[in-house]
């Protein structure tokens, strides 16, 4: 005979089995952070920057250290760290490193114990004008997007972090409504889906996000079918965020000051647009924006808005990822490049092209508005940041 006590000590076991599974939670995590070092890509020239720069980054207070010249190259003005922490690579956005080809370059860098980076190599991104860059999810390739070629590509990495050669690369085609601006292909940003299964290039010049079926073992990129998410003509698609749920994408419109809501199906790649909402709170002559960032906790999204000189605040519906506009905060920014969340979600960092500087806001938890804070660090042209954890 099973003792009584035994016996009432099973009931929580076989409540648990009968319960329902819990949904996955979107929470934050909070990882134990030791050291963050916060890196910036710069445009470069004159007396201004020389390179990349860095500095600490203090999660418990939101402080910046002073920064300091981690890499001397030229435009390195986005920026993308490798998932083991060894290796930084970055654009070079000019369009002169192949003059025949008239492309620009992909930088290679491995990350000193001090934070400093060591010049590994170099290789063309087969197009003028490099502005994003990306990794894939197991650190296999570089992925990059040319704005000046019209082009994405995509290049190994190889032994001890150095870039190879081309292994993938795709020319876009046509044009759109605006002739000043859309007179052919500008791609402008490339993402992968969680799953490393397709590739999204948001393609200014010709108001699509293509989509590629992309090969994690050779690293080519062929087109999808569907081909692409369409925007609606004039939009100028820039830059483009998952929601972390992954059910929903999101793409700021450049020329249109606006946000699109796509629903995402993963296993086609599908993208279907279910929304757009202006960044702005009312008309703004000459604005355009910059950056768009989903929270980690699923809840909030962020677009940068220059000339408007803010950052526009949405709360996301999690079921439907549908948006609802949330204020916007502009205190201390000018012309807003790109900008991140810090690894606990609860810091946001903006780079001040035009302000040279990069101040730091608090995020409300409950809110998701980014309060000021007295951070502020001085550097020339800053255009991205990205986090290093040790």
């Amino acid at each position: 005979m099973i003792p009584r006590i035994a016996i009432l000590g099973l009931f929580p076991l076989a409540l648990a089995l009968l319960a329902p599974a819990a949904e996955p939670s979107l929470k934050v995590r909070e990882p134990r952070m030791e050291k963050i070092t916060a890196y910036f890509g710069t445009y470069t020239g004159g007396k201004g920057s020389k390179g990349i720069y860095k500095a600490s980054f203090d999660p418990a207070t939101g402080k910046l250290g002073e920064p300091s010249l981690a890499a001397e190259v030229v435009n390195p003005s986005f920026l993308a760290i490798h998932p083991t922490g060894k290796y930084l690579y970055a654009v070079g956005e000019i369009a002169d490193f192949d003059k025949k080809t008239r492309s620009g370059a992909i930088n290679a860098f491995a990350i000193q114990a001090d934070g400093s980076l060591k010049f590994l190599n170099a290789e063309s991104s087969g197009g003028g004008g490099p502005c994003h860059v990306t990794l894939d999810k197991a650190g296999k390739f570089v992925l990059a997007a040319n704005y000046g070629g019209g082009s994405a590509c995509v290049l190994p990495i190889e032994t001890e972090g150095k870039v190879g050669k081309m292994a993938g690369f795709a020319q876009h085609k046509g044009s759109s409504v605006d002739k000043s601006r859309q007179e052919g292909p500008h791609a402008h940003s490339i993402n992968l889906d969680a799953a490393n299964n397709y590739a999204f290039v948001a393609d200014l010049g010709l108001d699509k996000v293509l989509i590629y079926k992309f090969d994690r073992e050779t690293g080519k990129i062929t087109p999808n079918d569907p081909a692409a998410g369409e925007l609606k003509p004039g939009s100028g698609p820039r830059h483009f965020a998952f929601h972390p749920s992954g059910k929903f994408a999101y793409a700021n419109n450049e020329m249109t000051s606006s946000v699109t809501l796509f629903d995402y199906d993963a296993t086609t790649g599908k993208l279907t647009p279910q929304q757009t909402l202006s960044t702005l709170p009312e008309p703004t002559k000459g604005n355009s924006t910059a950056e768009i960032v989903a929270h980690p906790n699923g809840k909030f999204l962020y677009v940068s808005n220059r000339g408007h000189n803010s950052i526009a605040q949405f709360v996301i519906d999690p079921t439907t990822g549908k948006l609802t506009a949330n204020g916007h905060q502009g205190k201390g920014i000018k012309v807003p490049r790109n900008f991140a969340l810090d690894p606990t979600g609860k810091w946001c960092l903006v780079c001040n092209q035009d302000g040279n500087s990069v101040i730091v806001f608090k995020v409300d938890a409950e809110t998701g508005k980014l309060e000021p804070t007295e951070s502020k660090i001085e550097v020339s042209r800053p255009v991205c940041v990205r986090f290093l954890v040790k």
